[in-house]
């Protein structure tokens, strides 16, 4: 069974588990309305966990679940934004997530078709949460966003700065990847400068397609070099169109993180 099988047969397994109450107690979203800026808005999703309890990065990792979220319902929104603080490594049984222990506050970036009117926000939220076991939890927000002017939320402040840092502001090099083709996909491997800045380095590797499955990635490093392989694996039937300057490489390290964008 390929990773990606038994990736997928794991989240069958958790959903259909889980009870129906499974939820209660677990979970809570709640909508920070936030304040608006230079035509923009900023808003956030703040995620409460009972203690014990974790949920996943918009790359969760092997065992994790991946969010979604469906704005659909909403008026006056040309575009919306999520922004991911610096997530944590898990493990467990072998397998590794990556996501939020207690809670995360998820701030929301969203350009509106009119600047000078109110929001109608609408969301369809679904995550996957878990302590022991993992369920999936499933929300509807709805909040209206004025667009008067309003003291910027500290909160949703300080989880935009918890952010990673640049290629540039990392010092990171020169990003080179090279392709192996495989029996169903490509082996990807991304090589750049970069000095270390944790003990404990894991890379995530990220396509522009959300519908191209990436494997977890292995990491080598030598002295300044850090190597970054994965495997990439399009829909059955489809072929694979690898933009280069759509690869997200994200390297976390126990505490903070580095976002690289593109590769030549």
């Amino acid at each position: 069974m390929t990773r990606r099988a038994l990736s997928a047969a794991l989240a069958c397994l958790v959903s259909a588990n889980a009870p129906a109450h499974a939820q209660d107690g677990m979970a809570r979203v709640d909508l920070l309305p936030g304040w608006r800026a230079d035509g923009r808005h900023f808003a956030a999703l703040r995620i409460t966990l009972a203690p014990g309890w974790k949920t996943y990065w918009r790359s969760p990792g092997d065992a994790g679940i991946p969010p979604h979220f469906d704005w659909s319902g909403s008026g006056n929104l040309q575009s919306i934004r999520v922004h991911w603080p610096v997530p944590h490594v898990f493990g467990s049984n072998g397998l590794t997530s990556i996501g939020y222990a207690d809670g995360v506050v998820l701030p929301v970036e969203i350009v509106p078709n009119d600047p000078g009117a109110p929001i109608d926000l609408s969301l369809a939220l679904d995550l996957g949460v878990c302590e022991d076991i993992c369920v999936p939890f499933s929300a509807t927000l709805a909040g209206t966003l004025d667009a008067g002017p309003v003291r910027p939320d500290a909160r949703i402040r300080a989880a935009l700065a918890d952010r990673p840092l640049s290629k540039d502001e990392a010092g990171v090099g020169q990003v080179d990847c090279t392709l192996a083709p495989t029996a169903d996909g490509m082996n990807l491997t991304a090589t750049f400068a970069m000095a270390r800045r944790g003990r404990d380095e894991f890379a995530v590797i990220e396509t522009a397609d959300p519908s191209v499955w990436v494997s977890q990635a292995e990491t080598r490093r030598d002295g300044a070099t850090l190597a970054a392989m994965a495997e990439i694996v399009p829909p059955p039937g489809d072929p694979l169109m690898l933009d280069r300057s759509g690869l997200r490489i994200t390297v976390l390290d126990g505490g903070g993180a580095v976002e690289i964008r593109g590769c030549d």
